[in-house]
């Protein structure tokens, strides 16, 4: 078996095949970056060796096509971290740098590491149209926030009264939008008023687009996995950013790997007659973040949550140490909720268990989905 390297750009790859075993080089080609070079790489791939795993450097807007094609054809394919990749190819006894190198490193990445610590890129392109909804929404809210630190620093010459007796948050309401337009027509006519003025009517239109971009991501989240919305502290936009930033919770083998991606696995931090462990600042931060909402709300209005929560204090965790091990069992309900057969009825604090392992999917299996996530 061969591990086959790829270092993308937006207009060509680099590729270097390695065998699985021993890291010795076994081929190196650079393709263009179309449907040309993708399948002139099939075809080399395929005469250097009949096994073969696919290692993508982990840069989602430059590789996603490449990966969309192998997928499409039936390989499989992991993603590795740049990271990863650095480290690799600071490794290397061939100094220097080149895409030749970077395409060498990022297989031998995976040689180095085992194939099993990397997750398989996954074809599901409802999650991909989720994640981008989700996405542009951000944009939006984030100019719209740009927008109000405006409005509100023309105001503190404006109107400073009226500016400090606004309460935080308020320039998302239109009734304190309303007010301020109404104290700005009282005012005489300047530049600065104008400014303002205008600044009013690109936030209520960022307002209006926003909630416009969270009605359609809660009725894409009804359909694809309306079990998320029923559970207390996860509502539309949490639900996206978990189903978007997951892309596909079937490339995670196990509940573990999930966590692991959502930076909520633990990891030990013991020293001597201490046992502890700590946190863990990898993985996805803005899927962790989405598991961190939901257990702060789960911890201020869920009873069974605030039971487990004060059991765990008990044994002589800190606040924090307990709502981590509370995201660590909320990654493994959510796991099993992203599922295409979820398990609705695991429970959110059960004692840790064995997960059940998937067989997994063969080298020249095809997945008939056309979008990558």
């Amino acid at each position: 078996m061969i591990v086959v390297g790829a270092d993308t750009h937006k207009h060509s790859h680099a590729l270097a095949a390695v065998q699985l075993g021993t890291g010795a080089i076994a081929g190196q080609r650079q393709i263009d970056a179309d449907d040309a070079g993708h399948l002139a790489a099939l075809r080399w791939a395929r005469e250097l060796a009949q096994e073969r795993i696919w290692a993508i450097e982990d840069c989602r807007h430059v590789s996603r096509r490449l990966e969309q094609a192998l997928v499409a054809a039936g390989e499989r394919v992991v993603r590795v971290p740049p990271r990863l990749m650095g480290q690799s190819r600071r490794g290397e006894r061939q100094p220097g740098k080149s895409d030749e190198i970077d395409a060498l490193a990022v297989a031998r990445a995976v040689v180095r590491e085992g194939i099993e610590r990397f997750p398989v890129a996954f074809l599901d392109e409802q999650a991909m149209e989720i994640r981008l909804l989700g996405d542009h929404r951000d944009d939006v809210v984030a100019e719209r926030t740009r927008m109000q630190n405006r409005l509100r620093w023309h105001l503190v010459e404006l109107c400073p009264e009226l500016e400090r007796a606004l309460p935080a948050r308020a320039l998302e309401r239109q009734r304190h939008l309303d007010r301020i337009a109404r104290a700005l027509r009282r005012l005489p006519a300047c530049a600065r008023v104008r400014v303002a003025q205008r600044l009013i009517t690109r936030i209520r239109q960022l307002t209006r687009e926003a909630n416009a971009l969270e009605a359609e991501l809660r009725t894409m989240v009804e359909r694809y996995r309306p079990e998320l919305l029923a559970e207390v502290g996860c509502g539309a936009l949490i639900a996206s950013t978990l189903i978007g930033r997951t892309a596909g919770a079937e490339r995670f083998p196990t509940d573990a790997h999930f966590a692991r991606q959502a930076g909520t696995a633990p990891i030990p931090a013991s020293s001597g007659q201490r046992d502890r462990h700590r946190l863990h600042r990898g993985g996805d931060r803005q899927l962790n973040r989405a598991l961190h909402m939901i257990a702060v709300t789960r911890a201020r209005c869920d009873p069974a949550t605030r039971i487990y929560l004060d059991r765990k204090i008990a044994e002589g965790k800190t606040r924090k140490d307990a709502i981590r091990c509370l995201k660590r069992h909320l990654a493994r309900r959510i796991w099993h909720l992203l599922q295409r057969h979820p398990d609705a009825t695991l429970p959110l604090t059960s004692p840790d268990h064995a997960s059940t392992r998937r067989p997994r999917m063969s080298v020249n299996a095809t997945i008939p989905v056309p979008c990558l996530t």
